[in-house]
């Protein structure tokens, strides 16, 4: 099971391995799902959102979003596609940085 920090920071996959930015998982890692939206890290805050399963912060980060950037996104799916995120299953994680 990969941890939160690394989930959050995923920036791509090689094979079954998760690339993580390790500089921003050092930086940033343990921030909750609303500081992460208070430093407008949109991204980071809805994975931090999915990996909780949390149905009030994936709430919480489509509003934010939403007035951030005037649009009109109404599920997780919907950010799940705006952002490149899902919930996928890792093996191992490379850490850069």
């Amino acid at each position: 099971m990969i941890s939160r920090e690394d989930f959050i920071f995923i920036i791509g996959f090689d094979g079954e391995s998760a690339v993580v930015d390790a500089n921003a998982r050092r930086s940033y890692g343990k921030l909750s799902t609303r500081e992460l939206l208070d430093k407008g890290f949109f991204r980071a805050a809805f994975s931090s959102a999915l990996f909780a399963k949390d149905a009030g912060e994936t709430e919480l980060v489509i509003a934010a979003y939403n007035d951030k950037a005037g649009t009109n996104n109404n599920t997780a799916d919907d950010l799940e596609r705006l952002f490149g995120v899902s919930d996928e299953a890792v093996k191992r994680v490379l850490a850069l940085g």
